[in-house]
């Protein structure tokens, strides 16, 4: 039986106190029990839990208590256990690898689409404006192995850091279309389209929550294959459910 929740949640937000609200948030992970990893860096925070859903939730109501995540909108699954052998809390320089300093997303954000909004655009074959729609896959090869959007571009990175140069090689190639950026949470793609904007693409989107909240939303249409995710349940299908049980 599925009793443990498991959330992931990320925000660009500005930190200046990474080192204390470390301690505060490890101790207070350690007192409910949960398991996973916390990362902060001055750009904001990201997280990935997994608990009783009681203490998981405990543990976001005294985040949102804090107005700085306020907003912080976990993803939700369900797991038989908990997918982490340990819990980490660490500061880091960025919350997701770019090295492009300049790519502040808590200045403000490129434009988002949700995903019944992404499915239909998918379904119509283009936006509402009659331009072409293509996804664009902002993840690292062996993750996009193992599923991917319908004709998603796919440039075979290996590691996020490598992006901006890939987008830099194939740029013209996008130009005219509604670029959808994506990746599995949100926070890769959220970068990436900010980068293509400061590229000169005009027409850039990220999908809001990701793979992980367009499955939730839409049961996951015009996709294929799983998710990769980053515990122990390796993948997850379009109803959220280990890979191995879904199938």
């Amino acid at each position: 039986m599925n009793e443990i929740l498991n959330i992931s949640a990320y925000k660009f937000v500005s930190l200046d106190d990474c080192a204390a609200l470390r301690e505060r948030l490890h101790a207070e992970a350690q007192r409910l029990g949960l398991m996973g990893t916390v990362l902060l860096a001055e750009e904001g925070i990201n997280l990935f839990l997994a608990g009783p859903a009681p203490a998981v939730r405990d543990f976001v109501s005294g985040l949102q208590a804090d107005p700085r995540f306020a907003d912080l909108a976990p993803k939700e699954s369900w797991s038989a256990r908990v997918p982490f052998r340990k819990l980490l809390v660490k500061v880091k320089r960025e919350i997701i690898r770019m090295n492009h300093p300049t790519i502040r997303p808590q200045a403000g954000r490129a434009p988002a689409v949700d995903a019944a909004t992404l499915a239909r655009w998918l379904e119509q074959g283009r936006d509402d404006e009659g331009r072409p729609v293509v996804t664009l896959d902002t993840r690292n090869a062996f993750e996009v192995d193992y599923g991917s959007f319908d004709n998603a571009i796919d440039w075979r990175i290996t590691k996020f850091s490598d992006f901006p140069a890939a987008l830099m090689a194939h740029r013209e190639e996008l130009r005219g279309k509604t670029v959808v950026s994506f990746c599995t949470g949100g926070i890769r793609c959220e970068k990436a389209a900010i980068f293509m904007q400061e590229a000169g693409l005009d027409h850039v989107y990220q999908l809001e929550g990701g793979i992980l909240k367009y499955f939730e939303e839409t049961g996951g249409p015009h996709y294929h294959g799983s998710c990769f995710v980053f515990d122990e349940r390796e993948a997850l299908g379009q109803q959220l459910q280990p890979q191995a049980e879904a199938q």
